[in-house]
C-alpha cells in the first residue's frame, strides 16, 4: 500500500503540511482533494520522496521513501504537476528514453512503447517533438510515462489538467480500469473527478486532513441529501406547499420557482425521517395536484467541499 505517516513539511516559518497521515491499498482510487494552497502538490511530492518531509514518513510497498527511495521509485509511477517533459524529444523518443531509464530494452522495451502509444492515443503525434504539442496532448504524454511500466502504484498531480472533454473521459475511464488492481492516488480540486473515478477521497485544507469518505459517504453530509424537489402544475400549487408542509417526514418546503403554470418545490426531510416519492405522489394526487416530476436529491460534493473547507460559506442551490 500508499502510505503517509505524519508528513510535515514547513516553507521557512510557514507549515504547509500539518501531521498528514492516510493510506491507499490496492483496488482503491484516492482523491485528494483540497482548495488552491492547501498542501496538496507538497503531500505529492513528499510521498514520492522528491521533496524531505520536516517530520513523519512515507512508504510505498513497504518501502520508507527517505531510507530506500529507489526501492520505492520502482513500484510507482508518478504523473507531476505543469507535465515536465523534454521538448526537443518527440513523444516516441521520450517514452523510449523512459523505458531505458526503467531497465528495459530491446523487444520488451519496443512493446512496452507501443501498448503505452496505444493506450493513451498517442499514435498520431508519436513522431512529432513534445515541444510543439498542445498542453493537453503534453498532459497525455507525462500520463504515458508514469504508467509506462505498469506499475503497482499510482500518484498523478491534476491528471486532466489542460484536457479537453474528451481527453478527459478517455484519461478517467484508463484511471478506474487501473485502479481495480493498483493503489492510485490523484490529487485534484476537480469535485466532477472525484464522483467519476475515485472510490474514496480525502479533503486537505490549510495543509490538515479535514475529510476521509467515500464520495457517497460526503454527499451524505449536503445539506441537501434526502430532500425531494417536486414540480407540480395546475390551480392546486398552493395546495400542494400545504400537503408537503403537514406530512410527517417533511422538516420545511421551499419554493425554488414559481410561474403561473407550475412551482418547482424542494421538500427538506425533518430529522431522522426519510422522504418517500410514492408517498409524496399520493399524497398530492389524492388532493388532485399534478405532479410534473419527482427527484430525491442524493446531496452535492461541491457543498461540502465549501462548507468542509470554508466553514460557514456554503451555500446550497
Amino acid at each position: 500500500m500508499i502510505e503517509a505517516r505524519g508528513l510535515t513539511r514547513f516553507f521557512g516559518a510557514n507549515k504547509v503540511v500539518d501531521a498528514v497521515s492516510f493510506t491507499v491499498e490496492k483496488g482503491e482510487v484516492l482523491g485528494f482533494l483540497g482548495p488552491n494552497g492547501a498542501g496538496k502538490s507538497t503531500t505529492m511530492r513528499m510521498l514520492m520522496g522528491y521533496l524531505p518531509a520536516n517530520e513523519g514518513a512515507a512508504f510505498i510497498d513497504g518501502h520508507d521513501v527517505a531510507q530506500s527511495g529507489l526501492a520505492a521509485r520502482r513500484k510507482v509511477g508518478y504523473l507531476p504537476e505543469s507535465a515536465p517533459v523534454y521538448p526537443e524529444m518527440t513523444v516516441r523518443h521520450f517514452l523510449s528514453f523512459v523505458a531505458r531509464v526503467r531497465g528495459f530494452s530491446g523487444a520488451r522495451l519496443q512493446n512496452a512503447v507501443e501498448k503505452t502509444l496505444d493506450r493513451c492515443f498517442l499514435d498520431g503525434v508519436h513522431h512529432q517533438t513534445v515541444g510543439t504539442l498542445s498542453k493537453g496532448y503534453k498532459q497525455r504524454v507525462c500520463f504515458a510515462q508514469a504508467i509506462l511500466h505498469d506499475p503497482p502504484y499510482l500518484i498523478m498531480d491534476e491528471p486532466t489538467d489542460g484536457l479537453d472533454p474528451n481527453q478527459k473521459h478517455e484519461v478517467r475511464t484508463m484511471i478506474r480500469n487501473m485502479g481495480r488492481e493498483k493503489a492510485i492516488i490523484l490529487s485534484t480540486h476537480i469535485l466532477e473527478e472525484v464522483e467519476a473515478v475515485c472510490t474514496r477521497a480525502v479533503i486537505i485544507a490549510k495543509g490538515r486532513i479535514v475529510a476521509d469518505d467515500t464520495p457517497e459517504g460526503l454527499r451524505a453530509l449536503s445539506s441537501l441529501h434526502g430532500a425531494v424537489t417536486v414540480t407540480v402544475s395546475g390551480a392546486e400549487k398552493e395546495m400542494a406547499r400545504q400537503i408537503l408542509s403537514r406530512l410527517n417526514s417533511s422538516q420545511r418546503v421551499e419554493v425554488l420557482s414559481s410561474t403561473a403554470a407550475r412551482d418547482v418545490l424542494r421538500v427538506y426531510p425533518a430529522q431522522g425521517k426519510t422522504l418517500n416519492t410514492a408517498s409524496l405522489v399520493s399524497a398530492l394526487s389524492g388532493a388532485a395536484v399534478t405532479v410534473e416530476a419527482i427527484v430525491t436529491e442524493q446531496g452535492r460534493l461541491d457543498e461540502v467541499f465549501r462548507e468542509i473547507t470554508n466553514p460557514g460559506q456554503s451555500r446550497a442551490a
